[in-house]
């Protein structure tokens, strides 16, 4: 028996949705077709924060509660009008990855069982010159949203000093990313080097409640800015991604004005579009500002490294061994120096 399905129009396209009553979150019953409206309400913020950009798609054919698929290639089955942008990934492989130039593209992902979306922080014209500095302000257990919004508010102040904008948003859980438009000259490796220098200069204002350091034993009840977001094939939820946990929130665009009374389980796939209606894509002028140039920052790594003896930190395990790269080990498990023999 064939499945059920209902037509969208979006522009110029017909998307085939099929099972659109399938629950998606059981939790509040909403099911694929209340997705699709979603993003159809949020349609040009979503459009504008994925366009031309590498897309890994986070894909829950059974709903939420489900087994997760992390896309990274095109599902097969996609119209032709669904255009991609081949990447190359840290072992050398690559694959073609979806690429949105339209509405359409996303209402037929959602179809493919997509809740997230994931893009890279290059566009297809350069994929190997990111855009953009994505700072991730992740809490440790022991912290919360209130440490995260103190830990952002010294983002802003250090963006403030640089003469640069940030653009906060909401994670969709107890964290902030903030993004800030950089030219594009620069290639991954100089990119997260400039995004660790950033980092540790946010840890230089609080040390006792904001950390840099990569192994988790180390963190501590802290703020973990986590400067390997900003290296190849890493991504973030998109703004105006719904997260695929319970309550559905949605990586929400705020001000800085609203960061001090904002509550994350406010911003949600039930008032998001009310928001989008009522202000507009809040994150519209991250695409309207001038790149700035990270010299800056790669002078404070310089810096860093010059002056306090600090050189790269790790990178996720799936990377090759980088160029002065520290050893991939976690100190509980570094070899110890032997004991020197005893004297006879």
């Amino acid at each position: 028996m064939a499945s059920p399905f209902t037509e969208i129009v979006v522009g110029e396209r017909t998307v085939k949705v099929t099972n659109p009553d399938r629950v998606y979150f059981p939790a509040l019953g909403l099911t694929k077709r209340d997705l699709v409206d979603y993003y159809l309400s949020v349609g040009d913020g979503i459009v504008r924060a994925l366009r031309e950009r590498p897309c890994m798609l986070r894909r829950f054919p059974e709903g939420i509660e489900g087994e997760a698929v992390y896309q990274k290639r095109l599902p097969h089955g996609a119209p032709p009008w669904v255009e991609t942008v081949r990447v190359k990934f840290p072992s050398g492989r690559h694959a073609d990855e979806l690429c949105v130039t339209e509405l359409g593209s996303v209402i037929w992902a959602v179809q493919m069982s997509t809740v997230e979306f994931h893009p890279w922080h290059s566009r297809r014209a350069d994929t190997e010159s990111p855009d953009e500095i994505r700072i991730d302000l992740d809490p440790q257990p022991g912290t919360g949203l209130p440490e995260a919004k103190h830990t952002a508010g010294i983002v802003h102040e250090v963006l403030d000093e640089l003469g640069w904008q940030g653009w906060p948003k909401t994670s969709g859980g107890r964290g902030f990313h903030i993004a800030v438009r950089i030219e594009p000259r620069w290639g991954f490796t100089d990119v997260r080097r400039a995004a660790l220098a950033l980092a540790r200069e946010i840890e230089r204002r609080d040390p006792d409640r904001i950390t840099t350091k990569w192994w988790k034993e180390e963190r501590g009840e802290k703020i973990f800015v986590d400067f390997n977001q900003n290296a190849r094939d890493r991504t973030m939820a998109s703004v105006y991604s719904v997260r695929a946990t319970p309550q559905a929130p949605v990586s929400a665009p705020i001000t800085w004005d609203e960061l001090p009374d904002v509550e994350t389980e406010d911003l949600t796939i039930h008032t998001v579009p009310a928001r989008f209606a009522k202000l507009g894509d809040v994150y519209a002028g991250l695409d309207e500002v001038a790149g700035v140039s990270i010299e800056p920052l790669l002078a404070w790594a310089d810096r860093d490294e010059r002056d306090h003896g600090l050189g790269d930190a790790p990178y996720p395990p799936n990377y090759p061994k980088m160029p002065g790269e520290p050893p991939r080990v976690q100190p509980s498990k570094a070899r110890q120096p032997a004991d020197p023999p005893a004297d006879t």
